[in-house]
């Protein structure tokens, strides 16, 4: 659905634009840069009094895979990120996981999964 926020506080519509998290966000002020940072969840920020949402829609060309129905407060517009293969990298020493294998064995073994558990103590037996 649509909702239209007339407020004459600021403060308080982008709060409620920030709980609402818009698939779409027209921000209809004089200066908008001084406020994005403040939009915390929107889909798409159309800014300013002269950039309606259909001309991002059809003519200024962001992207319009958005994250609908409140959405916004997790997800955000579909990019090329989307599409980037990246890995993400883990380094303990000796000591920061002889200071957490326990812990680690214990939520794995929680799990049902004792080699994980066995994969952070084993390293230390016989030591």
């Amino acid at each position: 659905g649509k909702i239209i926020v007339a407020e004459n506080n600021l403060a308080l519509a982008i709060d409620i634009a920030n709980e609402i998290a818009p698939e779409h966000l027209e921000l209809c002020v004089d200066n908008p840069f001084d406020y994005l940072d403040k939009i915390k969840h929107a889909g798409s920020i159309f800014m300013g009094r002269y950039c309606p949402e259909a001309l991002g829609d059809y003519f200024a060309g962001p992207n319009h895979t958005l994250p609908t129905s409140g959405t916004a407060r997790f997800s955000s517009p579909l990019s090329v990120e989307d599409f980037v293969k990246t890995s993400q990298f883990t380094y303990y020493t000796e000591d920061a996981l002889k200071k957490v294998s326990d812990k680690v064995a214990y939520f794995a073994n929680k799990e049902g999964l004792g080699a994980h558990a066995r994969s952070a103590t084993v390293r230390f037996e016989d030591k």
